[in-house]
């Protein structure tokens, strides 16, 4: 298995498990559980963000063009309501 292959089934296999912490924090009444689960799931997140800029940085992964400031402007306008 190449590299690249492994990188990107890491990052798949992490990208699943952040949305199951998500499902299973929204869903937990146990405040130590989700406090927790949170904790693990920030941990995951910093650990899946190093590892895509270290696939970028091989040339592993080519992210899409950055959009442009009135654009992100615009999304954040419609995600608020205002």
């Amino acid at each position: 298995m190449q590299d690249k292959d492994m990188v990107n089934d890491v990052l798949s296999m992490v990208n699943a498990s952040l949305t199951n912490y998500a499902m299973a924090i929204a869903e937990s009444s146990n405040q130590q559980l989700r406090q927790t689960l949170t904790q693990i799931r920030d941990a995951d997140e910093q650990f899946q963000l190093q590892l895509s800029q270290k696939a970028v940085q091989k040339g592993f992964y080519k992210p899409a063009k950055q959009a442009d400031p009135s654009t992100i402007q615009e999304y954040k306008s419609q995600l608020s309501g205002s």
